[in-house]
């Protein structure tokens, strides 16, 4: 390392005086006109966490389902999956160092976290379609250079294809090819294999409108389409030509405001899907004929994908042990089909896709979704050797037969992160190989009313416990949510601090809309009493 060049190079890049900020499940994520500094010194980490582990690291630069203006950066582990804990700590030290301190940082990182300073580094960068992220993503390149690591710039990708390319990078191509190209192919090849055993009546229910949330989604899917067989007709909207990324559309709005996002006409029963801006997202919904809006989110596609799995399982006639992974969030009705219907056992982790993920790393095969439609399945290495076998092996008609569709499964499914683009192909695949209509998949169990609020206060009073599901501080507060769940049927809330922005999130279930939102409201009255609100009461 040379201490000079680091000196001259990190000037192009100022920390602004009194920003500090905090590596999170998100990564980074402000203002873009914070960031500069902040790219340039995940360009730098990068090298550092690349020569440590040596393999190839990712870096993406997004701010997913944020507004336009801001952006973010986050790191990506060999494997394809979100960086590890202890580095997340590092990362936060090396944004808020002050200039002069950058140097002892750096070494201090290299000692406590046994880094071969004479290892090679190789880094892969992506960026999403924000105005602010190639300038950005060139930041991250300052950062990477002035240590001497090697990078290979992919331009624009979703988030996902950027986690699927450094899984291929340092599996030797086992995963796949790691590029756009071996991407489309591997998962369109799946994709064909699975839907040639759909009966072709259902030709209109090959129909698919999709917002693209003005992302690089768009984007993408258009350059996949030349991939996908004739049958499959999508039509994309939202694809970033006239409005703001975001803005009035996305998952992450048609979930929170429970309607259909600008910029797309739905007719009645028509199947229509939302991502996010960085495409790792997704969720369903339609109209129906009342002009009624029906939203299936996170729980019902992982109820959908834990039915045809376990179908597929049972016909193999394998003992694999299958669960499903859900936080907090997760309606009340899906955790109850899928224990009580299904049979399927059910886990509740802490909220943050890194938990759900390294759960369900436990089981042969892990399904995991969070309510906001960010998920995927996860087969051990010893369920997908044992698949791919009796595929090829098995005597049986049946067994092989059903062994050659969760072969196709697997690699349909991008295993590293969720993934709305594989997570859609997945959602219609599975929806033509069992004939099922959009309602029929919406009829597999009612959702509980629920309602998601915001409340401006303190969130660093707030302590959960039993996977966010109760308060422990401030004293009180979780003994006043008692006593107004009980006042409502079925009903449940919990509250937790937010993770991505300064505010405390609640959540209320209950038997009617009324009630849910009755009891989100003295909720959020509670909190904000008893943790430092800020301006305003919530008003009902």
């Amino acid at each position: 390392m040379d201490p000079e060049a680091l000196k001259k190079s990190s000037a192009l890049h100022p920390k602004p005086a009194g920003l500090t900020l905090q590596y999170g499940t998100a990564g980074f994520r402000t203002r873009a006109d914070q960031l500069d500094h902040v790219m340039f010194r995940m360009g730098l980490l990068a090298v550092l966490r690349s020569k440590a582990v040596v393999a190839t690291i990712g870096v993406m630069v997004t701010a997913s389902h944020n507004p336009e203006e801001d952006n973010g950066v986050k790191l990506v582990d060999p494997l394809g999956e979100m960086l590890h804990p202890s580095w997340e700590e590092y990362a936060t030290q090396l944004v808020n160092a002050e200039e002069q301190e950058l140097q002892k940082i750096i070494t201090e990182i290299c000692q406590n976290a046994a880094v071969n300073q004479h290892k090679d580094a190789s880094v892969f960068i992506g960026r999403d379609t924000r105005p602010s992220s190639e300038k950005l993503s060139q930041a991250v390149i300052d950062g990477i250079s002035v240590l001497g690591g090697q990078y290979h710039d992919y331009g624009l990708v979703t988030t996902p294809q950027l986690h699927y390319m450094v899984c291929c990078q340092n599996t030797q191509g086992q995963y796949g090819k790691a590029t756009l190209e071996g991407y489309y192919k591997k998962l369109s090849k799946a994709f064909t294999e699975l839907i040639k055993q759909s009966s072709s009546s259902g030709e209109n229910q090959r129909h698919l409108k999709i917002d693209c949330a003005n992302g690089i989604g768009a984007l993408k899917l258009s350059e996949m389409e030349a991939y996908l067989p004739k049958e499959v007709l999508i039509r994309l909207y939202n694809d970033g030509t006239k409005e703001k990324l975001n803005h009035l559309c996305g998952a992450d709005f048609v979930k929170v405001h429970q309607k259909p996002p600008g910029g797309l006409d739905m007719k009645p029963n028509e199947r229509c899907c939302s991502f996010d801006g960085d495409a790792d997202r997704i969720v369903y919904y339609y109209t129906d004929a009342t002009g009624h809006f029906h939203l299936i989110d996170g729980d019902k596609i992982a109820t959908l994908i834990s039915i045809f799995l376990k179908e597929l399982l049972a016909k193999m006639g394998q003992t694999l042990q299958m669960a499903v992974v859900q936080t907090a969030y997760a309606n009340g009705s899906s955790t109850r089909y899928l224990e009580e219907k299904l049979k399927v056992p059910v886990h509740c982790v802490k909220t943050g896709v890194k938990h759900l993920h390294h759960k369900a790393q436990e089981f042969d095969v892990g399904v995991y979704f969070e309510a906001n439609g960010h998920g995927t399945v996860l087969f051990s290495k010893a369920a997908e050797t044992k698949i791919r076998q009796l595929a090829k092996e098995e005597k049986d008609d049946e067994k092989r037969e059903a062994a050659k569709v969760l072969e196709n499964m697997i690699d349909l499914i991008n295993q590293t992160v969720g993934d709305a683009v594989s997570d859609m192909l997945v959602i219609e695949a599975i929806l033509a190989l069992k004939g099922l209509t959009v309602q029929q998949w919406d009829a597999i169990y009612t959702d509980l009313p629920n309602r998601l609020l915001k409340v401006q206060a303190n969130r660093r009073v707030i302590a959960t416990t039993d996977a966010e599901r109760r308060a422990v501080t401030p004293p009180g507060l979780q003994e006043e949510i008692d006593a107004l769940v009980k006042k409502y049927k079925l009903a449940r809330a919990f509250v937790r601090p937010s993770g991505t922005e300064d505010v405390v999130r609640i959540y209320a279930e209950a038997d009617t809309q009324e009630n849910a939102d009755a009891l989100a409201h003295e909720v959020s009255l509670a909190v904000f009493h008893r943790a430092g609100g800020r301006g305003a009461p919530p008003q009902p």
